[in-house]
């Protein structure tokens, strides 16, 4: 599996949404259970499947879908969308 495709399952698992509900609007705000439980959890499950420990400033950065995207290249950890095929 892609690590967009990680990615995207750990969203979908930590906040039960589907695959569509997942993109550029899915933020803190805009997610039922995206509170702090639910952030710390999706936190320790991104650190578990990508083996980094993120920075206490990072994991207060992580607000988004997006942000993640930008915050996990900084560990090395390049998550390019696929193409639409």
């Amino acid at each position: 599996m892609s690590d967009i495709k990680v990615y995207k399952k750990l969203f979908q698992e930590a906040f039960a949404l589907s695959e569509d509900e997942i993109g550029n609007d899915t933020k803190y705000q805009n997610v039922h259970g995206w509170d702090s439980v639910g952030h710390m959890a999706l936190m320790a499950a991104i650190e578990d499947s990508f083996g980094i420990e993120l920075d206490i400033d990072d994991i207060i950065d992580f607000s988004s879908y997006d942000a993640g995207i930008k915050i996990l290249e900084k560990y090395g950890v390049v998550l390019n969308e696929l193409p639409q095929s």
